[in-house]
């Protein structure tokens, strides 16, 4: 049986509060999804959690090349908003953060990795696709990764070997005694933690978000009926209501992804002291 959120809200539809049904709270099913192609058993299969990333990858390249195949001096309404975009991410978080010098060769990763994050988020607020790619770990783990491979890789680069140690272990004489310890915590939280809360940071959020928005719009519909038509226009309200903030907590999130990768390119470029 399907777990497709889309079929959850479509459960039972004669099933109300006061006609003896339970009411069909969301869960970890809502989460899950049955193949569109292959077979879930063998974990070779194709769901509808990878086809949304497929087409928003396809959705984003397209959106830079119309904007940006013919550039004119006058920008064209696309051109701009593309424009606007990229010089928001260039300028307002790697310039910031990593600096102009440093940073110009990073902005093409950087707004690469915010507008995919982003239109991954957005898929749950999309009709017909109603779920956000995001909320599934897997995901942002991969994310996660890519940036934490960077950060290790241009560390040794920049600072070699020792130098890599002093920067992870944010090793300081003058700590004194305390110092192995300081190491030991700082070690452990670079090199273990880091990633782990880079990818859960942005899963939680968007699967608390997701169960909420679920929640709301099963309750509206569960409770139309007698005197429950009161509490199912609130809960309708508040359905609205999630919306328009996961509207603003799905850039958000996005843009705290793309901070936290430039914080960790500037960790691994700066020179320890």
């Amino acid at each position: 049986m399907s777990a497709d959120p889309t079929q959850v809200l479509a459960f039972e539809t004669d099933c109300h509060i006061f006609d003896g049904c339970g009411f069909p709270s969301p869960g970890l099913h809502s989460f899950l999804f049955e193949p569109i192609w292959g077979d879930g058993d063998s974990n070779v299969y194709f769901n509808k959690t990878m086809l949304l990333a497929l087409l928003g990858s396809i959705i984003i390249v397209g959106f830079f090349w119309a904007a940006f195949r013919r550039p004119q001096v006058v920008p064209g309404k696309l051109q701009m908003v593309a424009e606007a975009g990229y010089d928001f991410i260039r300028r307002g978080v790697v310039y910031e953060t990593i600096g102009k010098k440093e940073g110009e060769k990073y902005v093409p990763l950087v707004v690469s990795l915010f507008f995919f994050v982003w239109m991954m988020n957005l898929w749950a607020i999309i009709p017909l696709a109603q779920f956000p790619v995001t909320s599934v770990i897997a995901y942002p783990a991969g994310l996660a990764a890519i940036v934490y491979i960077l950060w290790v890789s241009l560390t040794f680069k920049r600072h070699g070997f020792v130098g890599f140690f002093k920067n992870v272990t944010g090793y300081d004489k003058s700590l004194g005694p305390v110092l192995p310890l300081a190491m030991g915590i700082e070690f452990f939280s670079n090199l273990l933690i880091r990633p782990f809360t880079h990818a859960v940071r942005l899963f939680a959020n968007m699967f608390a978000g997701h169960t909420l928005l679920l929640l709301f719009t099963i309750a509206s519909w569960y409770l139309l009926n007698g005197i429950g038509i009161a509490y199912a226009g609130v809960s309708f309200i508040m359905t609205v209501v999630m919306t328009a903030f996961e509207l603003f907590i799905q850039a958000l999130q996005a843009y705290v992804f793309v901070l936290l990768t430039c914080t960790y390119i500037q960790g691994a470029l700066a020179e320890h002291h």
